[in-house]
């Protein structure tokens, strides 16, 4: 089983809607399409969540509804995906 890919919470481009991983996940994607593609602006992609963030202030910020889909399939446990999280994924946050 590949545990190297797995998330923790995953977050939205606003711009071009390519979906990655939190800044609390090992592998920080979201940060680095943010700075490689000057895509400054995120929205979260967790169910129940509508909040953006923009990077280059820093801060929350306001922004529209996305087309669907507005999170991950509720089938998909946090973090995930299922099947590729690691017993103890806390330990390796912390660590």
């Amino acid at each position: 089983m590949d545990h190297a890919y797995w998330w923790l919470h995953l977050r939205r481009c606003a711009a071009c809607g390519h979906v990655r991983c939190c800044d609390d996940s090992l592998n920080r994607h979201v940060t680095a399409h943010a700075a490689a593609a000057g895509h400054p602006v995120i929205l979260s992609f967790e169910a129940g969540e509508d909040w953006f963030w923009n990077y280059t202030v820093n801060a929350f910020v306001t922004g529209p509804r996305l087309a669907d889909p507005q999170s991950h399939p509720a089938t998909q446990p946090v973090p995930g995906p299922a099947g590729r999280v690691r017993a103890d994924w806390e330990n390796q946050l912390a660590g």
